[in-house]
């Protein structure tokens, strides 16, 4: 069987800061738990807790916002492949 993933809207935010000044501010200006700019498993960046577990967001990657409030990172060519911008295709209809 084949199935088609339903569409749904989620809020995002790219990650372009670097120091934990700009993860102070991001966390802020987006209302999101505050978070960490450290270093995991030898990767550099933005510690988001997430359901399995700490994930590294490296600068330019999106912070989704997951159906359950949920966080998550995600790698900015993956993420310009799944989201399209809803709020200009609304207008488009």
């Amino acid at each position: 069987m084949k199935y088609r993933k339903k569409p749904v809207v989620v809020e995002a935010w790219q990650w372009t800061g670097g120091t934990a000044k700009d993860a102070l501010d991001f966390c802020s200006d987006n209302g999101l738990p505050d978070w960490r700019v450290d270093t995991l498993k030898g990767k550099t960046g933005l510690i988001i807790p997430t359901l399995e577990g700490d994930r590294v967001a490296s600068c330019g990657d999106y912070i989704i916002k997951g159906v359950h409030g949920e966080y998550y990172p995600c790698k900015p060519d993956i993420f310009e492949k799944t989201y399209e911008d809803a709020e200009c295709k609304d207008l488009q209809r």
